[in-house]
Protein backbone atom coordinates (compact mmCIF):
# COMPACT_ATOMS: atom_id res chain seq x y z
CA UNK A 1 0.00 0.00 0.00
CA UNK A 2 1.28 3.39 -1.39
CA UNK A 3 1.11 6.15 1.28
CA UNK A 4 2.06 9.62 0.18
CA UNK A 5 3.39 11.97 2.49
CA UNK A 6 4.37 15.08 0.49
CA UNK A 7 1.36 16.35 -0.19
CA UNK A 8 -1.01 20.00 -0.48
CA UNK A 9 -0.18 22.07 3.03
CA UNK A 10 -3.42 21.00 4.67
CA UNK A 11 -2.85 23.36 7.86
CA UNK A 12 -0.85 26.62 6.59
CA UNK A 13 -3.10 29.70 7.95
CA UNK A 14 -2.85 30.69 4.17
CA UNK A 15 -6.01 30.77 1.97
CA UNK A 16 -5.73 27.74 -0.21
CA UNK A 17 -8.30 26.57 -3.03
CA UNK A 18 -10.80 23.34 -2.17
CA UNK A 19 -7.79 21.55 -4.61
CA UNK A 20 -4.46 22.86 -4.89
CA UNK A 21 -1.37 21.02 -6.11
CA UNK A 22 1.44 18.95 -4.18
CA UNK A 23 3.93 21.08 -2.96
CA UNK A 24 6.74 18.99 -0.68
CA UNK A 25 6.91 19.54 2.66
CA UNK A 26 9.70 21.92 4.32
CA UNK A 27 12.90 20.16 6.14
CA UNK A 28 11.55 18.70 8.96
CA UNK A 29 13.06 17.93 12.49
CA UNK A 30 12.86 14.43 14.40
CA UNK A 31 10.01 14.50 16.48
CA UNK A 32 12.24 14.37 19.04
CA UNK A 33 13.89 17.35 18.37
CA UNK A 34 11.34 19.57 16.39
CA UNK A 35 11.37 22.77 18.66
CA UNK A 36 10.82 23.23 22.28
CA UNK A 37 7.97 21.33 23.92
CA UNK A 38 4.13 23.60 24.10
CA UNK A 39 1.34 23.28 25.99
CA UNK A 40 -1.29 21.75 24.95
CA UNK A 41 -3.87 23.09 22.45
CA UNK A 42 -7.84 23.11 24.60
CA UNK A 43 -10.94 23.05 21.88
CA UNK A 44 -13.00 25.60 23.26
CA UNK A 45 -16.01 24.71 24.99
CA UNK A 46 -19.61 23.99 23.36
CA UNK A 47 -22.04 26.31 23.76
CA UNK A 48 -24.87 24.37 23.93
CA UNK A 49 -26.93 23.00 27.24
CA UNK A 50 -25.95 19.24 26.62
CA UNK A 51 -22.56 17.25 27.59
CA UNK A 52 -21.37 15.78 24.67
CA UNK A 53 -20.44 12.17 23.71
CA UNK A 54 -18.53 10.42 21.15
CA UNK A 55 -17.84 7.08 19.98
CA UNK A 56 -16.02 6.01 16.14
CA UNK A 57 -17.70 3.72 13.41
CA UNK A 58 -15.59 1.98 10.90
CA UNK A 59 -17.70 0.83 7.85
CA UNK A 60 -16.96 -1.04 4.97
CA UNK A 61 -18.67 -0.58 1.38
CA UNK A 62 -18.26 -4.53 -0.58
CA UNK A 63 -20.58 -2.49 -3.83
CA UNK A 64 -17.66 -1.12 -4.78
CA UNK A 65 -13.78 -0.79 -4.63
CA UNK A 66 -12.12 1.92 -3.48
CA UNK A 67 -11.69 4.93 -6.09
CA UNK A 68 -7.37 5.12 -4.98
CA UNK A 69 -6.38 2.36 -3.89
CA UNK A 70 -6.66 -0.36 -6.49
CA UNK A 71 -5.95 -2.88 -4.26
CA UNK A 72 -8.97 -2.74 -2.07
CA UNK A 73 -11.93 -4.26 -3.42
CA UNK A 74 -14.36 -2.74 -1.04
CA UNK A 75 -14.32 1.55 0.09
CA UNK A 76 -13.95 1.63 3.89
CA UNK A 77 -15.07 4.70 5.96
CA UNK A 78 -14.42 6.00 9.66
CA UNK A 79 -17.44 7.69 10.84
CA UNK A 80 -17.26 9.65 14.05
CA UNK A 81 -20.24 10.34 15.92
CA UNK A 82 -20.78 13.36 18.17
CA UNK A 83 -24.27 13.34 20.62
CA UNK A 84 -25.54 14.78 23.04
CA UNK A 85 -24.77 12.64 26.28
CA UNK A 86 -26.18 11.51 29.67
CA UNK A 87 -22.43 12.12 31.60
CA UNK A 88 -20.47 14.81 31.82
CA UNK A 89 -17.20 13.47 33.30
CA UNK A 90 -15.47 10.59 31.72
CA UNK A 91 -12.24 9.99 29.59
CA UNK A 92 -11.97 12.95 26.68
CA UNK A 93 -11.59 11.64 23.45
CA UNK A 94 -8.48 11.84 21.58
CA UNK A 95 -8.07 14.57 18.75
CA UNK A 96 -5.89 12.06 16.73
CA UNK A 97 -3.13 9.50 16.97
CA UNK A 98 0.31 10.41 17.54
CA UNK A 99 1.03 8.49 14.68
CA UNK A 100 -1.57 10.58 12.71
CA UNK A 101 -0.57 13.67 14.14
CA UNK A 102 3.05 13.21 12.86
CA UNK A 103 2.03 12.19 9.16
CA UNK A 104 -0.08 15.44 9.31
CA UNK A 105 2.61 17.45 10.50
CA UNK A 106 5.05 16.01 8.25
CA UNK A 107 3.12 16.20 5.18
CA UNK A 108 2.64 19.91 5.95
CA UNK A 109 5.77 20.54 6.49
CA UNK A 110 5.63 22.08 10.27
CA UNK A 111 8.51 21.28 12.41
CA UNK A 112 8.35 24.25 15.09
CA UNK A 113 6.65 22.04 17.76
CA UNK A 114 6.78 18.09 18.90
CA UNK A 115 5.31 15.72 16.18
CA UNK A 116 2.83 14.05 18.48
CA UNK A 117 1.43 17.59 19.03
CA UNK A 118 -2.24 17.30 17.80
CA UNK A 119 -2.41 13.94 19.68
CA UNK A 120 -2.19 16.24 22.80
CA UNK A 121 -4.67 18.72 21.90
CA UNK A 122 -7.82 18.35 24.32
CA UNK A 123 -11.26 17.66 23.23
CA UNK A 124 -14.54 18.28 25.28
CA UNK A 125 -16.53 15.14 24.03
CA UNK A 126 -16.71 12.09 26.92
CA UNK A 127 -15.28 8.99 24.59
CA UNK A 128 -18.28 6.16 24.17
CA UNK A 129 -20.77 8.01 26.43
CA UNK A 130 -24.10 6.48 27.05
CA UNK A 131 -26.63 9.05 24.46
CA UNK A 132 -29.39 11.00 25.36
CA UNK A 133 -32.64 11.94 23.49
CA UNK A 134 -35.01 10.94 21.40
CA UNK A 135 -35.76 12.20 17.34
CA UNK A 136 -32.76 14.17 17.12
CA UNK A 137 -31.97 15.75 13.99
CA UNK A 138 -28.32 14.67 11.93
CA UNK A 139 -25.64 16.37 10.36
CA UNK A 140 -23.57 14.80 8.10
CA UNK A 141 -20.06 16.45 8.34
CA UNK A 142 -17.22 16.25 5.55
CA UNK A 143 -13.46 17.89 5.55
CA UNK A 144 -11.77 19.59 3.66
CA UNK A 145 -8.71 17.67 1.41
CA UNK A 146 -5.56 15.49 2.74
CA UNK A 147 -7.53 16.37 5.71
CA UNK A 148 -9.11 14.61 8.71
CA UNK A 149 -12.50 14.71 9.95
CA UNK A 150 -10.86 15.69 13.74
CA UNK A 151 -10.56 19.22 12.20
CA UNK A 152 -13.68 20.25 12.33
CA UNK A 153 -14.28 19.09 16.05
CA UNK A 154 -14.62 22.00 17.62
CA UNK A 155 -18.03 22.50 15.53
CA UNK A 156 -19.34 18.53 15.58
CA UNK A 157 -18.92 19.13 19.51
CA UNK A 158 -20.88 22.52 19.81
CA UNK A 159 -23.69 21.21 17.41
CA UNK A 160 -23.95 17.91 19.45
CA UNK A 161 -24.35 20.08 22.63
CA UNK A 162 -27.02 21.90 21.30
CA UNK A 163 -29.29 18.89 20.46
CA UNK A 164 -27.88 16.94 17.13
CA UNK A 165 -26.39 14.10 16.31
CA UNK A 166 -23.10 14.73 14.08
CA UNK A 167 -21.54 11.96 11.66
CA UNK A 168 -17.99 13.30 10.46
CA UNK A 169 -16.84 10.92 7.62
CA UNK A 170 -13.04 10.34 7.28
CA UNK A 171 -12.67 9.07 3.49
CA UNK A 172 -10.08 7.33 3.54
CA UNK A 173 -6.97 7.90 0.98
CA UNK A 174 -7.99 11.56 0.87
CA UNK A 175 -6.13 12.79 3.74
CA UNK A 176 -2.48 12.66 5.22
CA UNK A 177 -3.85 9.95 7.29
CA UNK A 178 -6.62 7.85 8.41
CA UNK A 179 -6.47 5.35 10.65
CA UNK A 180 -7.99 1.78 10.11
CA UNK A 181 -9.17 -0.87 11.64
CA UNK A 182 -6.18 -3.34 12.82
CA UNK A 183 -4.19 0.08 12.99
CA UNK A 184 -3.57 0.52 9.31
CA UNK A 185 -2.75 4.17 8.09
CA UNK A 186 -3.98 5.52 4.79
CA UNK A 187 -2.40 7.69 3.22
CA UNK A 188 -2.95 10.20 0.30
CA UNK A 189 -3.08 8.81 -2.46
CA UNK A 190 -5.90 10.76 -3.86
CA UNK A 191 -3.45 13.33 -3.72
CA UNK A 192 -1.72 11.50 -6.84
CA UNK A 193 -4.33 12.35 -9.35
CA UNK A 194 -4.89 16.21 -7.69
CA UNK A 195 -3.58 17.76 -10.87
CA UNK A 196 -5.80 15.39 -13.35
CA UNK A 197 -9.09 17.08 -15.22
CA UNK A 198 -11.83 16.50 -13.60
CA UNK A 199 -10.40 15.35 -10.55
CA UNK A 200 -12.83 17.88 -8.02
CA UNK A 201 -15.97 16.81 -9.97
CA UNK A 202 -14.94 12.87 -9.33
CA UNK A 203 -13.90 13.74 -5.76
CA UNK A 204 -17.06 14.90 -4.55
CA UNK A 205 -19.09 12.23 -6.20
CA UNK A 206 -17.08 9.98 -4.68
CA UNK A 207 -18.06 11.45 -1.52
CA UNK A 208 -21.47 11.57 -2.30
CA UNK A 209 -21.58 8.04 -2.24
CA UNK A 210 -19.64 7.33 0.97
CA UNK A 211 -22.76 9.53 2.39
CA UNK A 212 -25.43 7.92 1.25
CA UNK A 213 -23.69 4.56 2.51
CA UNK A 214 -23.40 6.14 6.11
CA UNK A 215 -26.85 6.72 5.92
CA UNK A 216 -27.70 3.29 4.66
CA UNK A 217 -26.06 1.67 7.15
CA UNK A 218 -26.08 4.12 10.41
CA UNK A 219 -29.40 1.83 11.84
CA UNK A 220 -27.57 -1.02 11.84
CA UNK A 221 -24.10 -0.09 12.61
CA UNK A 222 -24.93 2.17 15.84
CA UNK A 223 -26.72 1.46 18.84
CA UNK A 224 -27.84 4.99 19.07
CA UNK A 225 -29.20 5.55 15.96
CA UNK A 226 -32.87 4.51 16.86
CA UNK A 227 -33.04 8.25 18.69
CA UNK A 228 -32.17 9.61 15.09
CA UNK A 229 -34.54 11.63 12.93
CA UNK A 230 -34.31 10.52 9.37
CA UNK A 231 -36.56 13.11 8.21
CA UNK A 232 -34.20 15.66 9.54
CA UNK A 233 -30.82 15.35 8.06
CA UNK A 234 -28.50 18.14 6.56
CA UNK A 235 -24.83 18.28 5.29
CA UNK A 236 -21.98 20.57 6.17
CA UNK A 237 -18.25 20.81 5.07
CA UNK A 238 -15.35 22.35 4.73
CA UNK A 239 -13.17 23.06 1.78
CA UNK A 240 -13.73 20.39 -0.88
CA UNK A 241 -16.23 18.77 1.84
CA UNK A 242 -18.10 21.71 1.18
CA UNK A 243 -18.51 20.78 -2.38
CA UNK A 244 -19.89 17.47 -1.16
CA UNK A 245 -22.45 18.58 0.46
CA UNK A 246 -24.01 19.94 -2.75
CA UNK A 247 -22.87 16.96 -4.91
CA UNK A 248 -24.67 14.65 -1.71
CA UNK A 249 -28.11 16.58 -1.64
CA UNK A 250 -28.08 16.65 -5.62
CA UNK A 251 -27.26 12.76 -5.09
CA UNK A 252 -29.51 11.37 -2.42
CA UNK A 253 -33.52 13.49 -1.62
CA UNK A 254 -32.22 12.53 2.54
CA UNK A 255 -30.09 15.39 2.54
CA UNK A 256 -32.64 17.98 3.21
CA UNK A 257 -30.77 21.32 3.80
CA UNK A 258 -27.06 21.86 2.74
CA UNK A 259 -23.72 23.88 3.99
CA UNK A 260 -20.77 24.72 1.71
CA UNK A 261 -17.87 26.70 4.03
CA UNK A 262 -15.70 27.92 1.58
CA UNK A 263 -15.26 25.50 -0.92
CA UNK A 264 -15.23 26.09 -4.40
CA UNK A 265 -18.44 24.07 -5.40
CA UNK A 266 -17.30 21.27 -8.37
CA UNK A 267 -21.00 19.40 -8.38
CA UNK A 268 -23.18 21.27 -11.43
CA UNK A 269 -26.60 22.13 -10.00
CA UNK A 270 -29.25 21.16 -13.11
CA UNK A 271 -30.69 23.65 -15.27
CA UNK A 272 -34.13 22.94 -13.19
CA UNK A 273 -32.04 24.26 -9.84
CA UNK A 274 -31.96 22.73 -6.58
CA UNK A 275 -34.43 23.73 -4.44
CA UNK A 276 -33.95 23.30 -0.86
CA UNK A 277 -32.23 25.02 1.18
CA UNK A 278 -28.42 26.11 0.84
CA UNK A 279 -26.43 28.38 2.50
CA UNK A 280 -22.72 29.59 1.25
CA UNK A 281 -20.10 30.79 4.16
CA UNK A 282 -16.98 31.59 3.42
CA UNK A 283 -14.16 34.00 3.03
CA UNK A 284 -13.61 36.94 0.64
CA UNK A 285 -12.61 34.71 -2.42
CA UNK A 286 -15.69 33.77 -3.10
CA UNK A 287 -17.33 37.43 -3.80
CA UNK A 288 -19.55 38.14 -6.12
CA UNK A 289 -17.38 38.32 -9.48
CA UNK A 290 -14.07 37.50 -7.42
CA UNK A 291 -11.45 35.03 -8.30
CA UNK A 292 -13.50 31.87 -7.18
CA UNK A 293 -16.75 32.29 -9.78
CA UNK A 294 -18.67 28.78 -8.96
CA UNK A 295 -20.74 30.69 -6.02
CA UNK A 296 -21.89 33.08 -8.05
CA UNK A 297 -22.99 30.74 -10.74
CA UNK A 298 -24.13 28.20 -8.36
CA UNK A 299 -26.64 31.16 -6.50
CA UNK A 300 -28.77 31.86 -9.62
CA UNK A 301 -29.39 27.88 -9.63
CA UNK A 302 -30.45 27.96 -5.75
CA UNK A 303 -34.43 28.17 -5.69
CA UNK A 304 -35.27 27.40 -2.72
CA UNK A 305 -34.47 29.06 0.46
CA UNK A 306 -30.69 30.77 0.57
CA UNK A 307 -28.41 32.60 1.80
CA UNK A 308 -24.51 33.76 0.82
CA UNK A 309 -22.22 34.94 3.95
CA UNK A 310 -18.59 36.39 3.96
CA UNK A 311 -16.94 36.70 6.95
CA UNK A 312 -14.39 39.78 6.81
CA UNK A 313 -11.11 38.48 7.40
CA UNK A 314 -11.82 35.12 7.15
CA UNK A 315 -9.16 32.67 5.43
CA UNK A 316 -9.93 29.09 4.04
CA UNK A 317 -9.05 27.43 7.27
CA UNK A 318 -11.08 30.03 9.61
CA UNK A 319 -13.92 27.31 9.23
CA UNK A 320 -11.76 24.54 10.81
CA UNK A 321 -9.74 23.87 14.04
CA UNK A 322 -6.46 24.74 12.48
CA UNK A 323 -6.44 28.68 13.55
CA UNK A 324 -7.42 27.39 17.24
CA UNK A 325 -4.09 25.11 17.02
CA UNK A 326 -1.61 27.86 15.86
CA UNK A 327 0.47 28.00 19.37
CA UNK A 328 0.44 24.60 20.19
CA UNK A 329 2.21 23.99 16.55
CA UNK A 330 4.55 27.67 16.94
CA UNK A 331 2.57 29.11 13.88
CA UNK A 332 2.12 32.58 13.78
CA UNK A 333 -1.04 33.93 12.31
CA UNK A 334 -1.42 36.21 9.67
CA UNK A 335 -1.56 39.96 9.95
CA UNK A 336 -5.34 40.91 9.95
CA UNK A 337 -6.60 37.65 9.68
CA UNK A 338 -9.81 37.12 11.86
CA UNK A 339 -8.57 36.09 15.40
CA UNK A 340 -9.19 32.37 16.45
CA UNK A 341 -11.48 32.39 18.76
CA UNK A 342 -13.70 34.58 16.64
CA UNK A 343 -13.60 32.49 13.83
CA UNK A 344 -14.77 29.46 15.75
CA UNK A 345 -17.74 31.65 17.07
CA UNK A 346 -19.40 32.99 13.99
CA UNK A 347 -18.82 30.05 12.20
CA UNK A 348 -20.20 27.80 14.82
CA UNK A 349 -23.02 30.55 15.36
CA UNK A 350 -24.13 30.59 11.90
CA UNK A 351 -24.01 27.39 11.63
CA UNK A 352 -26.43 26.32 13.67
CA UNK A 353 -28.79 28.91 12.94
CA UNK A 354 -28.72 27.14 9.26
CA UNK A 355 -29.65 24.18 10.88
CA UNK A 356 -32.21 25.83 13.59
CA UNK A 357 -33.76 26.86 11.36
CA UNK A 358 -34.61 24.50 8.86
CA UNK A 359 -34.02 20.78 10.53
CA UNK A 360 -35.82 22.28 14.12
CA UNK A 361 -38.07 25.18 12.39
CA UNK A 362 -37.13 27.81 14.51
CA UNK A 363 -37.05 30.86 12.72
CA UNK A 364 -33.73 32.50 12.81
CA UNK A 365 -33.88 36.65 12.51
CA UNK A 366 -29.47 36.72 12.23
CA UNK A 367 -30.28 34.94 8.85
CA UNK A 368 -32.38 37.47 7.65
CA UNK A 369 -29.66 40.71 8.09
CA UNK A 370 -26.38 42.19 8.94
CA UNK A 371 -26.07 41.86 12.96
CA UNK A 372 -24.54 44.49 14.87
CA UNK A 373 -23.30 41.79 16.97
CA UNK A 374 -21.47 39.81 14.57
CA UNK A 375 -20.22 43.07 11.84
CA UNK A 376 -18.22 40.54 9.75
CA UNK A 377 -20.92 38.89 8.37
CA UNK A 378 -21.75 40.32 4.84
CA UNK A 379 -24.37 39.08 3.25
CA UNK A 380 -24.10 38.93 -0.48
CA UNK A 381 -24.26 38.49 -3.14
CA UNK A 382 -25.21 42.64 -2.83
CA UNK A 383 -23.29 43.39 -0.04
CA UNK A 384 -19.85 42.00 -1.12
CA UNK A 385 -19.92 43.09 -5.09
CA UNK A 386 -16.58 44.46 -5.74
CA UNK A 387 -15.60 48.29 -5.53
Amino acid sequence: MRHLLAVTAGLALLATPACSAPTPPRTAASPTTAGPATLPATLPAPTGPHPVGTTVLYLKDTSRPDPWNPDAQARELKVTLWYPAGQRDGPRAAYMTPEESELLMRGTGIAGAPYDTLSRTRTNAIKDAEPVGEALPLVMLSPGFTKPMSTLTSLAEDLASRGYIVAGIDHPYESYATTLPGGRIAGCLACDSNSDPGFGAGLVQGRAADVSFVLDQLPATWDGSGRIDRSRIAMAGQSIGGSSALAAMLQDPRVRAGIDMDGTAYARIPKGGLSRPFMFLGSAQHVSGGPAPTWDRDWKLLTGWKRWIVLSGAEHQSFTDTPLLSDALDITPTAGVLPAARAAELTRTYVAAFLDQHLKSRPQPLLDQPSPRYPEARFCPAACAPS
